[in-house]
């Protein structure tokens, strides 16, 4: 069994994308059984487990590739490490690509519900602007932070440790029918 870890420890290093999309689908299908548990309390009976596969899914096939990938273009976008250009990358971060991430993820989320276009489009209506305003309360300081301090490889990391509470209002905000 250890060697079987070490296998695929060493093919994961290889392979970063693939670390990350696996990553962010284990951490968004743990911010899934939070809100099911905590915020919403629903009980291991209660537990909606294709709710947290579905999730899951998101993170291996979306949030991991598209979130990782942004940060390869932003750093070649705005190169360097200073406190200035940590400022810029969260202002094109947080300004560009936040608010499409979040639009996305939400109409990505409905259609895996199952909702109709124009129930999908109702949803996003709902939720959107709540959402981006939440997202506006936790997430500049932790990119600040993650651009100034954080090496490349590190960052979709360490968003995703401070997104397993991100995860969890996500699923639950997404999710609320």
């Amino acid at each position: 069994m250890a060697a079987l870890w070490r296998g695929c420890g060493r093919l994961l290093a290889r392979r970063p994308g693939a670390a990350q999309a696996l990553t962010a689908g284990a951490l968004m299908g743990a911010g899934d059984v939070i809100a099911q548990q905590l915020v919403e309390q629903r009980g291991l009976q209660g537990h909606h487990g294709p709710r947290t596969l579905k999730m899951m899914a998101i993170g291996f096939c979306f949030v991991g590739p598209v979130v990782g990938g942004w940060y390869k273009i932003l750093d070649q976008l705005i190169p360097g490490t200073t406190k200035v250009v940590a400022v810029k990358k969260m202002v094109l971060d947080q300004g560009g690509f936040a608010p499409c991430f979040l639009g996305c993820f939400l109409a990505i989320t409905g259609a895996m519900n199952g909702l109709s276009v124009e129930e999908n489009w109702s949803k996003i209506q709902q939720d959107y602007t709540d959402a981006l305003l939440t997202n506006y309360c936790i997430w500049p300081p932790v990119q600040i932070a993650n651009f100034y301090f954080v090496p490349l490889k590190h960052r979709l990391a360490v968003v995703q440790c401070v997104a397993i509470v991100w995860n969890c209002y996500l699923s639950w905000k997404a999710n609320r029918m």
